[in-house]
């Protein structure tokens, strides 16, 4: 089969991890008898730099004409950057809220997933990990705060700042849609976190999805409010399997969750629209102080590159190939330097890339 992948390599240390994604593609096209066309995109800081915007109405152009796209991490020093010295919608970030709105990607999957090999990494007391976590965060992507009215102004004599948080019932359908069915395919639990005790937005929240909730009656479901999901996330991780929450709250406890993993390094993401269409990255940025370095961690866009094989192409032996890949990486003990431990070998982000590569063959 043939396909067509769009690549945002990004700012910082995102070139260098996308390097190595495509290398992994490259060899499961050759194991496998695919063939994969790369398209780059420019996006963010790379895109400011050649086109004086954050994102063009081309790059949307070529994301919308791929089967999927690919990237690495955006954005740069938010003290030193050139680029931060632009007004906020001119910014590396504003060009990433504009594709997912673009591109419809309302549903962010962040898996955090604690590998035997890593558990020494884990903040968190043996006693309290078990036999370890996998769980899937499910946040919404294109709506809430992030996407709000805003603005700052005086008010008599003061200057206020105001920020707008509204969604409507059919933003949280759809997403919770996703994560019942994504939950039916896993081990059947979906956990709704809302601040339902405050917010009017969180009480429609909790309304459609009970609503959504009788569809699948095959799956179970709780609510929980996101202080308490945060305390639980550090408290007992192995009790969630599907998080399903709006934007903010998605943003910070995917961040929470990553870390109990022992790297945010590891962890992949995939953002989806209606279609089988998806934007896949690593869930870390673009870490500018270690770029050019070769000591990036590429595990985390790899892994978005074998989501993205699973979700857009339907590739599921293929994906399954390139995680099992990383586990075996892990267990013959090569680490990169976010996650080397004593007794471990360190190696840098291409042997990283090319050690993963040989562990693929079909």
């Amino acid at each position: 089969m043939e396909y067509k992948i769009g690549v945002i390599s990004g700012d910082g240390i995102g070139p260098e991890i996308v390097a190595e994604a495509r290398k992994v593609l490259d060899r499961i096209a050759k194991v496998y008898g695919h063939t994969f066309t790369y398209e780059e995109i420019l996006l963010g800081g790379a895109s400011i730099d050649a086109c004086g915007v954050p994102l063009t109405d081309e790059a949307i152009a070529q994301a919308k004409s791929s089967d999927a796209v690919l990237m690495g991490s955006i954005g740069g020093n938010t003290t030193t950057s050139p680029w931060y010295q632009l007004p906020p919608d001119k910014r590396p970030e504003a060009g990433l809220l504009k594709i997912r709105k673009a591109l419809n990607l309302f549903a962010n999957l962040r898996p955090a997933y604690l590998y035997e090999e890593l558990k020494s990494a884990c903040p968190i007391k043996d006693e309290l990990i078990g036999d370890g976590f996998d769980m899937l965060i499910m946040r919404e992507l294109t709506g809430g705060l992030y996407f709000g009215e805003r603005g700052t102004e005086e008010v008599d004599g003061i200057l206020t700042a105001h920020d707008s948080l509204t969604y409507n019932e059919h933003e949280i359908r759809r997403i919770a849609v996703k994560g019942f069915e994504i939950a039916r395919k896993r081990r059947g639990k979906v956990t709704s976190v809302d601040k339902a005790n405050v917010l009017d937005s969180s009480r429609l929240w909790r309304k459609v999805v009970e609503e959504v909730a009788k569809d699948y009656p095959e799956v179970s479901y709780e609510h929980m409010l996101v202080d308490n999901c945060a305390m639980q996330l550090v408290r007992n991780p192995g009790q969630f399997d599907v998080i399903l929450t709006e934007n903010m709250f998605g943003d910070i406890l995917s961040d929470e969750a990553s870390m109990v993993t022992g790297s945010i390094g590891m962890l992949s993401s995939a953002s989806l629209n209606d279609t089988k269409f998806g934007l896949y990255e690593p869930s870390h940025g673009s870490a500018p102080d270690i770029a050019g370095k070769d000591i990036a961690n590429p595990i985390a866009t790899i892994l978005s590159a074998a989501m993205m094989l699973r979700y857009s192409l339907d590739l599921d032996q293929e994906a399954a190939a390139v995680e099992a890949a990383v586990k075996q990486v892990l267990a013959d003990n090569f680490r990169t330097v976010d996650i080397y431990s004593e007794g471990t070998q360190k190696v840098g982000c291409a042997r990283m890339g090319e050690l993963i590569c040989e562990r693929i063959n079909g």
